[in-house]
């Protein structure tokens, strides 16, 4: 009960993280394919491995009681999206290091002071990349996703060794009382017993 309550949590944030990276990612690929271009290699390779760890993912919340018992499969299954995610963010490396947003002067604002007299004063315009912006938050939310699957493959993993020891103890007790009465059906009869069953009675 314990395993399924922090597995659902823990599965439950990487749907949401998944979720908007999908969404992102979905934003470029299908800009590409309305400009008939091939979508580059750090955008498909982040946008494939987030979409087969969401369904992934989905598939292992709501059938988590078969997760239980195949702990050990699930754990194996999400190392390997660690690997993958890990793959996906090297491809998308260079924009950690971009700059999405600029900071320009902006046009000057006069302002009336009353009696004071009056001030002119530059405003500030920001401007952002939306492109980069969408990539640089990509890039964050399959850094997290590399964490959460990381988490929850040693969540199984720990779940997985534990159930199987607790079979392997359950093996070894039916296999003893099975021995046991097995030796019990087959024990010869007793020597009080055979001995009262031998008396004679004379009358």
């Amino acid at each position: 009960m314990l395993f399924a309550i922090f597995f659902a949590f823990w599965r439950f944030l990487q749907i949401i993280t998944l979720i908007p990276t999908i969404g992102l990612l979905a934003y470029f690929v299908d800009g590409y394919n309305n400009a008939n271009a091939l979508t580059p290699n750090y955008i498909l390779v982040l946008f494939i491995v987030s979409v087969l760890a969401g369904a992934w993912a989905i598939f292992t919340l709501f059938s988590y009681h078969r997760s239980s018992t195949n702990a050990t499969f699930v754990a194996v299954v999400d190392l390997l999206f660690v690997g993958a995610f890990i793959g996906a963010v090297y491809t998308l490396r260079f924009i950690a290091n971009a700059d999405c947003t600029h900071v320009v002067r902006g046009s000057a604002v006069d302002v009336t002071l009353g009696i004071f007299g009056s001030a002119s004063l530059n405003g500030v315009d920001v401007q952002v990349d939306k492109s980069c912006a969408m990539l640089k938050a990509s890039f964050a939310f399959g850094i997290i996703n590399t964490i959460l699957f990381f988490f929850t493959s040693i969540l199984a993993w720990m779940h997985g060794d534990r159930m199987s020891a607790r079979d392997r103890k359950t093996y070894v007790r039916e296999t003893h009382s099975h021995r046991h009465s097995h030796r019990s059906s087959h024990a010869p009869p007793s020597r009080h017993s055979s001995h009262h069953s031998h008396r004679r009675v004379y009358v």
